[in-house]
């Protein structure tokens, strides 16, 4: 008898503490965590939603606005104002004639044509900064850099502007855009 109430303890003791470890009671339990990211979303803005207090910056919530690596390109011809050039698929196209703009999110190629001569070298760089519009949502405004580009052709004059937001890695994407700028004969 005393066996059969030995055994019996023994099965219960095992019970209890197999339903308290359940139930998070277990002193000594140990858990992994798998962290993955979709492209764009940074490990910070990840630890915050899972309580981590980290607050990401203005730039990384941003950073969304990257033109990815695998990002398909475009090209756009307009034979009015006389020129090529290639952009991102998928991207919003505004304007006509010599006055044409490309966006997604906070990235911008805006192009226009105009009858003069080029400031300076043609095909030449500037880098400035600028606030972009407010939000129509959020009504949040973001710190944007600017690479404008002059290129002059026969008594015309396009300026190419590419912006996107200060933390934004776009350099290679707006690169090959710049690049790609063609006047038709």
């Amino acid at each position: 008898m005393k066996a059969k109430m030995a055994i019996s303890l023994v099965s219960i003791l095992a019970a209890v503490s197999l339903f308290a470890a359940g139930c998070g009671g277990g002193g000594s339990s140990t858990s992994t965590s798998a962290s993955t990211s979709t492209p764009g979303e940074s490990q910070s803005s990840k630890s915050q939603e899972a309580g981590g207090g980290a607050v990401p910056s203005e730039a990384q919530a941003a950073a969304t606005g990257d033109i990815p690596d695998n990002q398909v390109f475009l090209l756009f011809h307009d034979p009015n104002a006389g020129y090529s050039i290639r952009y991102p698929e998928g991207w919003a196209r505004t304007g006509s004639g010599n006055d044409v703009t490309f966006q997604e999110k906070a990235n911008v190629v805006h192009i226009t044509v105009r009858n003069g001569a080029p400031h300076g070298r043609p095909g030449t760089k500037t880098t400035y900064s600028r606030t972009s519009a407010p939000d129509p949502v959020t009504g949040k405004r973001l710190r944007l850099v600017t690479d404008r580009y002059e290129y002059g052709n026969q008594g015309k004059v396009a300026v190419l502007d590419l912006a996107t937001p200060v933390g934004v890695d776009n350099v290679d994407a707006y690169r090959m855009i710049s690049e790609s700028f063609e006047w038709q004969r």
